[in-house]
């Protein structure tokens, strides 16, 4: 029951990681239905994040590879070398500054399905209106993300901090207001994720370093696998999705589970 469990969990987080509906909320959610849940859960599912950051790696490695300085990128004022560094940082530096304060009252507060249908909401709300007022679009690649986009990304992220907002959602939303369109928003959404998955990750599975043990070894082996490969078909899904439809339906989809979490876990 517990490798089906591991299955279970880890497609949540790999389908849901990087499109605009929160897999931390999700994770709650589900880890609440099924029973899933104390120090040793939230390890696990700390740690099967690691195999969605590595799907953004593989489908992503040119462009990982042209920000090792010294390289010869084929856009040298685009996304790349120190310059693509320097961009990531600015968008890493805010959320990782906020939830190294407020980690403590985070996981002490924000964890519990009530505030994540409050988050959901939020989301909701901010991706139908996104897509109505529908900014004008400035950016229409990754070449052409400059600081700007950069630091407005970075203080949208820091919605994430709140479990259900979506670190996708919420960084798709900063992107667009500052000018650039929805799939470059998304792609840059994903580059930006791996800074700052990789800290919060490696701080969260060093603070439940006591709960972990050996023979969990091979569950979590396997909810990593299952998260790398969902996340992989995900991403690449987004992407396509991206060419052809609005991000409304997703606005739509967490009201929705946001009115179902709230009536079922309030009663």
């Amino acid at each position: 029951m517990l490798y089906g469990i591991a299955i279970l969990i880890g497609l949540v987080e790999g389908l849901t990681e990087f499109i605009p509906v929160s897999s931390t909320g999700h994770m709650i959610i589900v880890g609440h239905l099924i029973g899933f849940t104390g120090e040793r859960a939230d390890a696990f599912e700390v740690f099967i994040q690691l195999g969605a950051i590595l799907a953004v790696v593989g489908l992503y490695r040119q462009r990982f590879m042209a920000l090792i300085p010294g390289r010869a990128p084929a856009h040298p004022q685009g996304f790349s070398g120190w310059r693509g560094l320097g961009l990531l940082a600015a968008t890493s530096a805010p959320a990782l500054v906020l939830g190294k304060l407020a980690h403590h009252a985070i996981k002490e507060h924000l964890f519990s399905p009530l505030t994540v249908a409050v988050g959901l909401a939020v989301g909701g709300i901010g991706l139908i209106l996104i897509e109505t007022l529908k900014p004008r679009a400035r950016v229409t690649d990754l070449d052409g993300i400059t600081m700007r986009e950069a630091v407005w990304v970075g203080l949208f992220q820091c919605l994430s901090l709140w479990p259900g907002m979506s670190r996708s959602g919420s960084t798709i939303i900063g992107g667009m207001l500052a000018g650039a369109d929805r799939k470059t928003t998304a792609e840059y959404s994903f580059l930006a994720a791996v800074p700052i998955m990789f800290a919060a990750t490696g701080y969260d599975l060093y603070k439940s370093r006591h709960f972990l043990h050996a023979s969990d070894a091979p569950l979590f082996a396997l909810g990593f696998l299952v998260s790398l490969v969902s996340a992989w078909f995900a991403i690449r899904f987004f992407i396509g999705f991206l060419g052809k439809h609005t991000l409304k339906g997703f606005g739509w989809y967490r009201l929705a589970l946001a009115a179902f979490t709230w009536w079922y876990f309030s009663r």
